[in-house]
């Protein structure tokens, strides 16, 4: 079951928007049928099951753990809230998420795309709509962002700052900041007063 139990409609309003198709519970549930061991979304249009065959999942993961295959004919996968039905944007915030953890820092563009499922070129492309900028920029401007919040609040030399934050040499790390701020990171530093 779902962690937080109050976004899960309760059995009796699930069976009723099942019957009724109602588009407006449509990837808050999904049904899963005894007789045929298939789940569905809400707004299945293939002839509603009788109640009594009928048990409800909070997630699509949750009715394929308990032994449902999924419907052909209304696709859960394509359920508002899965990533079919986020689109591209999902496969953008995802591929985000790995840069923000640090991905890029020692791999190449080519490597994140193979553990997406896609091309380098398409996820660029992807990066250029939703993004505005390339995968490899986005990791640039991680890295700046890293060191800074480094060099602001840290006390940590500039040489250990330059690999914390990602950076695979220290020249890289000052041209960076050079072309960047203008001058070189250690004049960045503020002076704590204690």
């Amino acid at each position: 079951m779902q962690s937080d139990e109050t976004d899960f409609p309760d059995p009796e309003t699930c069976d009723r928007a099942r019957l009724a198709r109602d588009r407006a519970f449509d990837g808050l549930f999904f049904s899963g049928v005894r007789s045929t061991k298939i789940y569905c979304r809400p707004v299945c249009p293939v002839r509603p099951a009788k109640s009594a065959n009928v048990s409800f999942y909070p997630t699509a993961a949750a009715a394929e753990n308990a032994g449902f295959r999924p419907c052909l004919r209304c696709r859960p996968e394509a359920a508002p809230g899965s990533p079919a039905w986020r689109g591209t944007a999902a496969t953008v915030g995802r591929a985000m998420r790995m840069i923000e953890a640090g991905y890029l820092d020692d791999k190449q563009v080519t490597a994140l795309a193979d553990s997406l499922g896609i091309g380098a070129r398409h996820l660029c492309r992807l990066f250029a709509r939703h993004a505005g900028a390339s995968p490899a920029q986005v990791a640039a401007t991680v890295r700046v962002q890293r060191a800074k919040r480094l060099i602001d609040f840290g006390e940590m030399p500039m040489s250990e700052i330059a690999f914390a934050a990602g950076f695979q040499s220290i020249r890289r790390f000052n041209d960076v900041f050079r072309a960047l701020y203008g001058r070189a990171p250690s004049s960045l530093r503020k002076t704590i007063k204690r």
